[in-house]
């Protein structure tokens, strides 16, 4: 943040601004001087950078307010929903303990109309034998429920019975009065981060995305949506100013990082962390969907699975790197994208699903097989073998 009023008067001046990796520098200032650390060696540390490593530095662009609006949505739209899913996952604990079983005989989805409300109004089992079907079904039509979802009432006054005989009528294990209290106050925070969401969405984000990207050709890329299309409008600005996918692909940070020495090559490391990480959150989202859709995407995600022996997050991310040159092309050229068989062929979207269908579902065995579990296990068979091939070696020697 720091360096942003200096480059907006920089660049209104006519001087064109470059950055720099504050990693790297931090590294060419360590070399300089190992254990001192100051602002008279940092600006020379950055004098020096454009005749040591020239190729690291790129001109600056600030796109405008707009753009960094839309940036600062798409970051507060993110932390709400960090918070939310914090609540949901608490929400989900307290279950397990009030409520054991409710959601494999009651609620089998998180997005069941009448969860909420059940948590609202008879979360203590009590309530709910006293009520009974009937008394329960009442409340939730009157508070306006639908008739045709209330599959869910008698299996909940069953399990109610069943947990009276597990924990008996009175607070000796829990007491249900607070803990209904406690995840009433939990769903109205919930609410509370859910209405602040939309209103950032319909007030900020939503109508910057559309008035920068009129088009809105990003979301013909099957798997984009309205939330990831803003973030790449917002972080990549103008695509211009990359010159090719591979300098994309190093400034968005889905790449792979490289171990080299002589005869050594190590595969398989994690990306990097340069880039914005909305930026990846999204890539990371939107290939995983898009893969059950785009062919190209699919043939690289089973070709990693099937061919490669990668784990579900590995194959995702190289799929991700893809997407991304897609966001790129799309942006600099602003036309719709077109579904291609992985020869180039254009196919309808019934036909994409098709060949999908046909080539590119990947075996649950290869699934298991490639399991992070599978694969720690696997390393671990490994070692344990190399070690004792360690201390036969060793007691052949001093034999």
């Amino acid at each position: 943040i720091v360096w942003y009023p200096v480059s907006a008067y920089f660049q209104q001046h006519g001087d064109t601004v470059h950055v720099i990796n504050p990693r790297i520098s931090a590294d060419l200032g360590r070399f300089y001087k190992r254990h001192a650390r100051s602002d008279r060696l940092a600006a020379r540390t950055l004098a020096r950078v454009p005749f040591v490593a020239p190729e690291i530095l790129y001109p600056l662009s600030l796109c405008g307010g707009d753009y960094l609006t839309l940036q600062r949505g798409c970051r507060e739209i993110d932390r709400l929903i960090t918070r939310a899913s914090a609540i949901k996952n608490r929400l989900r604990d307290t279950d397990l303990l009030g409520w054991p079983g409710l959601k494999q005989r009651v609620f089998s989805k998180n997005t069941h109309p009448a969860l909420r409300w059940f948590r609202d109004y008879f979360y203590d089992p009590r309530q709910v034998v006293k009520a009974g079907e009937t008394g329960v079904r009442q409340a939730w039509r009157a508070d306006g429920g639908a008739a045709d979802h209330e599959e869910w009432i008698k299996p909940l006054v069953l399990l109610a019975r069943e947990l009276l005989q597990l924990y008996g009528d009175s607070i000796t294990y829990i007491d249900y009065t607070a803990l209904a209290a406690e995840v009433a106050r939990e769903q109205h925070r919930l609410a509370d981060l859910e209405a602040d969401g939309h209103i950032i969405r319909l007030k900020v984000t939503r109508p910057l995305y559309r008035q920068l990207h009129p088009s809105r050709n990003l979301e013909t890329i099957k798997g984009v949506g309205q939330d990831g299309a803003a973030v790449y409008v917002g972080f990549i600005g103008d695509p211009s100013r990359f010159a090719s996918n591979r300098r994309f692909r190093g400034w968005s940070g889905m790449i792979p990082r490289s171990a080299q020495s002589g005869t050594l090559d190590s595969k398989g490391l994690r990306i990097t962390r340069a880039g914005p990480n909305l930026i990846k959150k999204f890539a990371f989202l939107d290939a995983d969907c898009g893969r059950s859709h785009d062919p190209q995407l699919a043939a690289i995600y089973y070709d990693q699975m099937v061919n490669k022996g990668k784990h579900h997050s590995q194959a995702v991310c190289a799929c991700a790197t893809h997407l991304l040159d897609r966001v790129r092309v799309i942006l600099t050229e602003d036309r719709p994208y077109e579904l291609r068989d992985v020869d180039g062929t254009p196919v309808t979207y019934n036909e994409a699903l098709a060949i999908i269908a046909e080539r590119y579902i990947v075996p649950k065995d290869v699934r298991r097989r490639n399991s992070k579990r599978a694969r720690r296990e696997r390393a671990e068979r490994r070692a344990e073998r190399n070690e004792k091939k360690k201390r036969s070696r060793s007691r052949s020697v001093r034999g």
